[in-house]
């Protein structure tokens, strides 16, 4: 068919139906516009990331999401009151089993290796079988990392930020472990594995202890992991809280043992009479109503599940003994700038949780937190108002650092 210049022109109905398409086109923008609304039902992208500047962090035991968070909780503080006042992460995961290889991913984002993933019962130097992959993996075996491997205590203090281990009865039986930078002798079966009635810190617990790079100064060690009744001092003031705060119970407060070799309940139970007792006094605290952040989560599961394409270590073994991760445990975050009563259902596991506070303090990535496609916390968690709490000075919204 031969289009005429004149079929070309607009008709009325064709200029008026453009001027209704421009009015939707405007509206739309305006609504891009508009605040998030605070419950995110599904994925999506991050790409902002608010200026929090203290980072707490408490890490429970051994129980499922539908355990923990399902209906007729043994832990109602955590499953119901705290995701009120702050973000329910619905689709965390652990990375494997058992617990130390967990801890150490937090913090250094290394995969399970033989002798991690069976929690270390003898506290034994790590032996590489060849140089780190891509993603800083060293491959090998072991417990106590070269000091080669760095940390994010050691990302930290490099770039002039402060950090603290804080755990629950280090200490408290001074022939097991010291009351600062606590653990076994090298080479020695671990004692700590086991509670007893006045003593219930467990190295397996405390992965600082677990890398050359932060033993070897034993004073700076024993200035940096410290019995947990030092927390109560430390947020009295802004100056003294920690740029990052890392929590760990004993192994009844955790929820690991049940009942407890003191003969509190343990589980759930004890878990969240823990946390009653310590979130208040860190939500009140000077550092997080200014510019805080507290994540609670569990170190693994009852199963093997996985998120966020999740490896292990080169040649090494399957996370997850049985499957490919750690298992869906969910995390509770409150801060000044997450809206209380905020969902996500986004995925995330351990090596986001260190990615995400790498990039809070504007770090590099270490470990499995390069791993491409993997995401930080976002605008799915940080959907509160930014501006209200934010320190003099700092900017409102920082954009995300690039991996």
């Amino acid at each position: 068919m031969t289009c005429h210049r004149d079929h070309l022109r607009p008709t009325p109905r064709i200029r008026s139906a453009g001027r209704r398409f421009v009015g939707l086109l405007a509206l739309l923008i305006m609504a891009c516009a508009l605040p998030m609304p605070r419950a995110i039902a599904g994925d999506m992208p991050n790409a902002v990331m608010p200026p929090v500047r203290h980072v707490f962090v408490i890490v429970l035991e051994n129980e499922s999401y539908q355990v923990t968070f399902g209906k007729g909780s043994l832990a109602p503080y955590l499953a119901s009151t705290l995701p009120g006042q702050g973000a329910l992460l619905t689709r965390y995961y652990g990375i494997g089993h058992n617990s130390l290889d967990n801890y150490i991913a937090m913090i250094s984002g290394q995969a399970p290796n033989p002798a991690t993933q069976g929690d270390c019962k003898r506290y034994v130097e790590f032996v590489a079988t060849g140089a780190p992959d891509a993603l800083g993996q060293l491959p090998g075996s072991g417990c106590v990392y070269p000091a080669t491997v760095k940390t994010l205590a050691d990302q930290l203090q490099q770039a002039g930020l402060s950090w603290k281990g804080y755990m629950e009865d280090m200490g408290a039986s001074p022939r097991r472990e010291a009351d600062a930078c606590g653990h076994v002798a090298i080479g020695t079966i671990d004692a700590t594995r086991m509670a007893t009635a006045t003593d219930e810190y467990a190295d397996k617990h405390d992965p600082f202890v677990y890398f050359h790079s932060i033993i070897d100064d034993h004073a700076g060690c024993a200035r940096h992991v410290v019995n947990l009744t030092a927390l109560a001092h430390d947020i009295k003031r802004v100056d003294t809280t920690p740029n990052l705060a890392y929590i760990v119970p004993g192994l009844c407060h955790d929820g690991h043992d049940a009942p407890c070799a003191d003969g509190e309940p343990g589980g759930l139970v004890s878990a969240d009479r823990f946390l009653r007792t310590w979130v208040p006094r860190i939500v009140q605290s000077p550092a997080f109503r200014r510019d805080g952040l507290l994540v609670i989560t569990f170190d693994e599961g009852g199963d093997g599940s996985a998120c966020c394409g999740e490896t292990g270590l080169p040649g090494g073994p399957q996370p997850g003994k049985f499957g490919p991760g750690g298992g869906t445990v969910g995390a509770v975050l409150l801060s000044p700038f997450i809206a209380p009563g905020t969902v996500s259902h986004v995925p995330y596991n351990h090596y986001s949780l260190l990615r995400s506070i790498e990039d809070l303090f504007d770090l590099g990535h270490l470990g499995m937190a390069k791993a491409p496609g993997l995401r930080d916390f976002g605008a799915d968690v940080f959907t509160g108002s930014t501006g209200a709490a934010a320190p003099a000075g700092a900017a409102r919204i920082r954009a995300r650092q690039p991996g």
